[in-house]
């Protein structure tokens, strides 16, 4: 009798899951569900999802379990939907007021991989959710992406987020970034030469994420199908900061970095919940400095990136 991944024992369960989907988080065999998907944002990004062959098996929606959305099965709660379909990675359209209850949701019932589109979470939900997901013994806690994320493209393969997937043309360059539309452009610029993508994450642009740069640049680096990496950091906040020196000292994949909000003042926030300046090495200014002295080669502008990029490859 041949055992299905589902039924495997924990440990096992988890080496699988880490061998198979490595620094790029998804493929084709990916089982999504989306929570929210009865949702006008959800119903239409759900259909560009399953459009680009992204493995969607259902939703979530409370209160119209039992039902059909886009040719989907609705569930009531995540829990039934991972039981009956299997579904190991989740996308979250929830109202801010009620994200982070969908997300220890998705934590709770089993899924492995969650991405949170929602911005505009506030950080003492968002501290509470990353409390809860670390309660979890190591190899079972949920690795979750956003908030305020574009979500995660492997082109070719699957998009679970709100991507335009015709930008994405397989390649060999990694892509993470906070800026959902930054990361848009890096995939434009990238197509106009001729170079192709392995993995993009938008990682966020809320002052408290599911994953840093730092955890993403490890998976990376450990990728066969990535030779280079894109960084799109932005100003507040030290994850870029820490990425720097991460890779400073560990990584010997060529690293390409692009901060924005160069001429944004201190103390005034630009746009994303985590874009504030409050002390030293959060302006885009000391974030540059602080790259090249680490050896990344910072893009001076976002037209540049295909150009730059090509140069070091």
């Amino acid at each position: 009798m041949t055992l299905q991944n589902w039924q495997l024992p924990v440990q096992i369960k988890f080496l699988i899951r880490f061998q198979n989907t490595m620094s790029i988080l998804i493929n084709k065999s990916n089982k999504v569900i989306v929570q929210g998907i009865t949702g006008e944002n959800a119903s239409f990004h759900t259909g560009r999802m399953l459009k680009y062959g992204t493995n969607i098996v259902g939703g979530v929606t409370p209160e119209k379990g039992g039902t059909e959305h886009l040719g989907l099965p609705v569930f009531d709660s995540v829990r039934e939907a991972v039981e009956e379909t299997k579904a190991n990675t989740s996308i979250i359209f929830i109202s801010p007021p009620f994200a982070a209850d969908h997300m220890m949701e998705a934590a709770d019932a089993g899924v492995e991989l969650c991405i949170c589109v929602t911005g505009r979470i506030p950080s003492q939900d968002m501290i509470r959710v990353k409390r809860y997901i670390r309660s979890f013994e190591e190899p079972n806690q949920m690795r979750l992406i956003g908030p305020g994320s574009a979500g995660i493209i492997s082109p070719g393969k699957a998009l679970v987020g709100i991507m335009p997937g015709y930008l994405y043309d397989e390649g060999k360059v990694g892509v993470i970034s906070r800026s959902g539309t930054l990361g848009f452009e890096a995939a434009s610029q990238l197509n106009k030469v001729g170079i192709g993508i392995s993995t993009s994450i938008g990682i966020g642009s809320e002052a408290i994420t599911g994953s840093s740069f730092v955890e993403l640049l490890k998976e990376f680096e450990s990728d066969p199908d990535t030779d280079a990496v894109v960084l799109i950091g932005e100003i507040g906040g030290v994850m870029e900061i820490d990425a720097a020196h991460y890779l400073k000292e560990n990584m010997k994949k060529p690293v390409i970095g692009y901060i924005a909000g160069l001429t944004a003042p201190k103390g005034r926030r630009m746009g994303h919940a985590g874009a504030i300046i409050s002390a030293y090495g959060e302006s885009a200014a000391e974030k540059i400095e602080i790259l090249q002295q680490c050896g990344v080669i910072v893009v001076p502008a976002p037209s540049a990136f295909g150009e730059t990029i090509k140069q070091v490859l």
